[in-house]
């Protein structure tokens, strides 16, 4: 195996069909699907459950509990998971299901299930399957931007994963990016943004304001009163609400610019984008125009826009993290080392 087809954490149980389906389960903070893998693009539900967060026992209980019934001929399970896997230990670093943090995923559950077990980040997942059967097929480089509960992501070069020291790469999320900033309410009010304190320990990052709670925060400092959820705001904001339309203002200017820079360091000729904001046409369209307005790369007449979009919504939506698990195990992962 070539320097640049090493395979994401993998155990193997003793006894395996060589044959069978392939399960592939996606794995958050609140829910657990597990589902089968048909080819190409399709997978087929087999069940949502929530996931156990706490507990280790718990959380073994309910994935084996899901497999039962369908493991008889199965060449596996590869799982999408919230959480980055480490390349040398398969020990899962997972902030929101902090029950399986530092176990070696994979492994473990290769021996309590009897079948082989891949475990890969989620993000990752989504970039793989979106650049292969989604909106980057036909694309060299393809950024994938998860706009979730929170903010990930994966870079796909050559149909292949790049995965960089520490199972790290494409995690624009994190890091200092947003600055302070002085915007305007919805009532053209100026207001102080801070530089938010993030779950992994730094201050602002686009973590903090990008995903859907990121969303929430933003709205609620700039314009106080009664909480508004993400979906609320985004709809209020296509409605011409003033207070939800500086919000999304707001968004779009702290967002765009750690974006452009993202385009600009990877070279991503096409950014597919997947988790709940993502199904909001008009928000991607929106950034996506401030991030064109923002990169290097320009249009064929000169001008400072590029051509085409840049960012597009999903098109396989929650499939996205099942599909990609399954490109993971079937391809043996094969990463571009960074």
């Amino acid at each position: 195996m070539s320097p640049t087809e090493a395979p994401c954490h993998t155990a193997h149980a003793a006894s395996h069909a060589a044959a069978g389906e392939l399960l592939v389960a996606d794995i958050g903070g609140s829910q657990l699907r597990l589902a089968r893998y048909l080819g190409g693009s399709n997978c087929e539900l087999i069940s949502t459950l929530p996931t156990p967060t706490q507990d280790w026992a718990d959380f073994c209980a309910t994935l084996r509990t899901a497999v039962k019934g369908v493991a008889g001929q199965t060449r596996g399970l590869s799982i999408s998971i919230a959480g980055v896997v480490l390349p040398d230990t398969g020990q899962v670093v997972a902030a929101n299901i902090p029950g399986i943090r530092g176990r070696p995923l994979a492994q473990e559950l290769a021996s309590l299930l009897g079948m082989p077990v891949q475990a890969s980040n989620d993000a990752d997942c989504a970039a793989l399957a979106e650049a292969r059967v989604g909106v980057g097929q036909g694309h060299e480089v393809v950024f994938g931007a998860v706009l979730g509960t929170g903010v990930g992501g994966g870079l796909v070069v050559r149909g292949q994963l790049v995965q960089g020291a520490g199972g790290l790469c494409g995690e624009w999320g994190h890091g200092p990016s947003i600055n302070e900033a002085t915007l305007l309410n919805g009532a053209g009010q100026r207001v102080h943004l801070p530089r938010f304190r993030c779950g992994c320990g730094l201050s602002g990052c686009a973590d903090t304001v990008g995903g859907a709670r990121g969303l929430e925060r933003l709205h609620l400092t700039l314009n106080g009163g009664a909480a508004r959820s993400s979906y609320q705001i985004v709809n209020d904001w296509r409605a011409g609400d003033r207070a939800a339309s500086a919000t999304v203002a707001a968004y779009v200017e702290l967002l765009s610019g750690p974006l452009a820079l993202v385009v600009n360091v990877t070279g991503a000729s096409v950014v597919p984008v997947c988790g709940g904001l993502s199904r909001s046409a008009e928000l991607i369209s929106a950034l996506d125009a401030a991030v064109r307005r923002q990169i290097l790369r320009r249009s064929r007449n000169g001008s400072k826009d590029c051509d085409q979009a840049l960012l597009r919504p999903s098109v396989l939506n929650d499939q996205a993290g099942l599909i990609g698990a399954a490109f993971a195990f079937e391809h043996g992962a094969a990463e571009v080392r960074a």
